[in-house]
């Protein structure tokens, strides 16, 4: 029998017999399914990348209020949508190094000032047109508009002059900045034609599949673009399907329904790993789930309100009973070890009802409810989070109101516009990143209203110093200074958890964002 497997497995390799056939006649050699499957996936992981199929994502984070502008990305179903038709002039891998897009190369002057991207040639836009640097300069114009909105607008306040020039495309800083590759890798910097400046929501790009259905809410249909640049992207088809209910998207799985979700509960990710046919992935990384106050609105303004509810979350419970383990404890702030120049001496804030009580004594608020929004699609468990919030503060005399809101429009009309909500954010390759996106004072996307000065001095004066120790103290006062001052209450870490059918191959961890850091559709194939 051992022979006869050998010989199957063979076949398999040379791509001379199908899963089908290698099952069936498995099971006439009396192995049991289990194997046969495990055989097959070994057959065929030999075997290398395979053209073809029909992929399926079942996925939480899409609304009907979503655009396919990627300025406008705030969560997952958008952010797949720009994966799967867009490409940027670079991104990071999984092992934390810049890889070329469609900049071949970059090359940054001496003192980091001025950065050169050698474009691709001959790549096409999926409206025919040629991919031009004057499309690459007006791509970044747009991001850099105040009016554009953009997620990306922080990240570009470092930039002094911008210019294409023949195959080229440069950026010149007003201040030094090693890490600003990694920033050009932002998501929403997606090339378009001519920028997307007449229509930025038309789905056009250089990525490896072209838009056929455009539904928010429901479904987007791409399929495979015969004149792609790269021999990744090796699907015919792939679809992203709305499906925000958790218990919902986890039967999409199971069935067959679907061949990826995104956010699988932590609750069932043990008992989903285990069903015949399916894996459960889980990444560690920046991911956080997070409580945001508008510190420029009462009664956050109080900083004294905001250091009792900070003190009043009990972050160790989170993490069990939220997470299951699926991650590690927060700090108030939205950097971790997994950032490169994390200073691990900051100290860990505690659990602590006497000081809750205290400053929420101090603060002088009159003891009327604390509205606190939220919702199932603002992070997996993020009701139950709240109700545990809600639980300790109340030891401590503070009244939450937990408003639960629809998942239908909680990015556009909750996040970002009430006072205090749930939240996460999955964070970025460098620290310089994630404070320019969120905490800058002129970030479109500054999610608590923190708008200081002194902080905003420290993030340019780190972007200039090239010396690794004492970049690695400013980020550190910044920290402390979101940490004490700021409307972030972050209590807990989550890693990337998702469910994959084991008809998939080409998996690989990345830290980044969530699948793959987007790379799904490109990166792995049917076996």
């Amino acid at each position: 029998m051992n022979e006869q497997i050998t010989y199957m497995a063979g076949q398999v390799t040379a791509g001379k017999m199908t899963r089908r056939e290698f099952m069936g006649k498995a099971a006439a050699l009396g192995v049991s399914a289990a194997v046969a499957s495990t055989m097959f996936a070994d057959a065929a992981r030999a075997a290398g990348p395979k053209k073809g199929g029909d992929l399926k994502l079942g996925l939480q984070g899409g609304e009907s209020t979503n655009s396919l502008d990627p300025a406008t990305y705030a969560s997952s179903v958008p952010y797949m949508n720009g994966r799967h038709f867009g490409d940027g002039l670079v991104e990071v891998a999984a092992d934390g190094t810049i890889e070329p897009r469609l900049a071949e190369s970059v090359e940054g002057s001496a003192d980091a000032k001025v950065w050169t991207f050698k474009l691709r040639q001959g790549v096409e836009f999926h409206n025919g047109k040629t991919m031009t640097s004057e499309d690459v300069l007006k791509t970044m114009q747009r991001h850099s508009n105040e009016e554009s909105k953009s997620g990306a607008l922080g990240i570009m306040k470092g930039i002094e002059s911008m210019k294409a020039d023949g195959d080229n495309f440069q950026v010149t800083l007003s201040e030094p900045n090693a890490d600003l590759p990694y920033l050009m890798a932002d998501y929403h910097l997606i090339i378009q034609p001519d920028g997307g400046m007449e229509n930025p929501g038309a789905g056009i790009g250089t990525g490896p599949y072209k838009l056929e259905v455009d539904e928010p809410g429901v479904r987007h249909m791409f399929t495979k673009f015969a004149n792609y640049w790269n021999d990744d992207g090796h699907f015919d088809s792939v679809e992203n399907i709305v499906i925000n209910d958790a218990t919902a998207r986890t039967a999409a799985l199971q069935s067959g329904q679907v061949h990826l979700i995104n956010r699988v509960e932590p609750k069932v990710a043990d008992l989903l790993g285990r069903a015949p046919n399916l894996t459960v992935h889980s990444t560690p990384g920046r991911g956080h789930y997070v409580f945001v106050m508008h510190v420029d609105t009462a009664p956050f303004d109080n900083n004294d309100l905001r250091m009792a509810l900070k003190y009043a979350i009990n972050r160790e419970e989170m993490v069990d009973k939220i997470l299951r383990g699926y991650g590690s404890i927060g700090n108030d702030m939205p950097i971790n070890a997994a950032y490169p120049l994390f200073d691990e001496t900051i100290p860990q804030r505690e659990f602590d009802i006497e000081k809750a009580a205290e400053h929420y004594k101090k603060s002088g608020h009159d003891g009327s409810p604390i509205i606190l929004r939220t919702s199932d699609v603002a992070f997996p468990g993020a009701v139950d989070a709240a109700a545990l919030f809600q639980q300790t503060a109340a030891q401590a005399g503070i009244t939450l109101d937990i408003k639960r809101e629809p998942g239908d429009g909680y990015w556009n009309e909750v996040w970002n516009v009430q006072p205090f909500c749930a939240s996460y954010w999955s964070g970025r390759p460098v620290q310089d990143q994630m404070y320019a996106t969120t905490y800058l004072s002129s970030s479109d996307w500054n999610d608590t209203r923190f708008k200081v000065q002194a902080f905003d001095d420290l993030l340019f004066a780190a972007r200039a110093e090239l010396d690794p120790a004492k970049r690695k103290d400013l980020y550190s006062q910044m920290g402390m200074m979101i940490r004490d001052d700021g409307g972030l209450i972050c209590p807990m870490f989550n890693d990337s958890v998702e469910g994959m059918s084991n008809l998939l191959d080409g998996w690989e961890s990345n830290p980044g964002l969530e699948l793959m850091n987007g790379q799904v559709s490109r990166q792995m194939w049917f076996v």
